[in-house]
């Protein structure tokens, strides 16, 4: 008895081991480093694969606005024009769309609504962006220059952003299919942060007399601005980088217009669609640096939106001691 009572109390005095601990740290951690890892692995190679370009052209290729494979001239800033506009004009259409939906399926709809209009959702953000580029491509577009863009010219015609002869395949064109593409993703993301706000927040504002509206306003997205803005910067990221649908809709011009009317082109879609036509190395190169600069304007994008994330999110002094 004895002799069991003190390997009992020797078992309870051992300390605790941290080998298991430890390992499930080591092995998070390097997950983690994985990302790292990757983003400059691909930043490297798409560095190799741009030497001969930036050799000949440094990082005035950024700003050249001549793309010429003929001649051996090229210039990214068709691209990054392209890129830059049709994501921004296609987050302005999706993002008041995204969050009247989430706004009403989180606070609005009833049961028999909710479900089957989440996974109509869930069903829309699954579709190959092939399939919307075809279907952009043989409907929306030609339907868009027919119907919509004649009346948006006659309306506002004096302002040279809907000037000029109207295309179906066109900047607009790729900016609405990039929203219909990134509004189930503002979506579903904004119904998830809104369903995050405590339901005291509600009851409290109905408690002192608030209308419906103003308890989604001031108790729901008052409360969720900084969820909102992470949403909206995943579908930018979505829009930056979409390729298929975009290269069926947008048209394919290297030529920068200041109509929306106009064709265009993406750095995703520009490296997509001239790839297959590279027969020498300086081209190959060039294409290269296109996606290089795409990295790029990825890499500024989101560091820009975590800074104002930060500026928002910061709390305000009133500079009393």
């Amino acid at each position: 008895m004895m002799n069991a009572a003190a390997v009992q109390s020797n078992l309870r005095l051992a300390p605790p081991s941290r080998a298991g601990d430890n390992a499930f740290k080591l092995l998070t951690w390097c997950m983690a480093m994985m990302v790292f890892v990757m983003a400059l692995l691909l930043g490297w190679e798409l560095f190799r694969g741009s030497e001969l370009s930036l050799k000949r052209f440094g990082w005035g290729f950024l700003i050249q606005s001549d793309w010429n494979p003929g001649n051996g001239q090229f210039g990214a800033l068709p691209f990054i024009f392209g890129t830059l506009v049709s994501s921004a004009l296609g987050l302005m259409i999706a993002l008041p769309l995204s969050l009247a939906a989430a706004i009403y399926l989180s606070e609005m709809a009833p049961g028999w609504v909710r479900r089957p209009a989440e996974y109509l959702i869930e069903m829309l953000a699954a579709i190959p962006s092939v399939i919307l580029g075809l279907w952009g491509m043989y409907v929306m577009a030609p339907w868009l220059g027919a119907h919509p863009y004649p009346l948006l010219q006659k309306a506002f015609g004096y302002l040279p952003v809907f000037g000029g002869r109207i295309y179906g395949p066109c900047i607009l064109s790729a900016a609405v299919i990039v929203a219909i593409m990134i509004v189930p993703i503002i979506t579903s993301m904004s119904r998830e942060v809104f369903r995050a706000v405590p339901d005291s927040r509600r009851e409290a504002a109905l408690a002192l007399g608030a209308t419906r509206w103003e308890v989604t306003r001031l108790a729901v997205l008052k409360g969720s601005m900084r969820g909102i803005f992470g949403a909206a910067m995943l579908g930018l990221g979505r829009a930056l980088g979409e390729t298929m649908a975009v290269i069926m809709v947008v048209g394919g011009s290297t030529v920068i217009s200041p109509s929306l009317f106009a064709p265009g082109c993406t750095l995703a879609s520009g490296i997509a669609n001239e790839f297959t036509e590279a027969v020498d190395d300086m081209y190959r190169s060039a294409l290269f640096e296109l996606g290089l600069a795409l990295l790029l304007v990825t890499i500024v994008t989101n560091i820009l939106a975590h800074l104002f994330i930060g500026a928002v999110s910061a709390p305000k002094h009133d500079g009393q001691a």
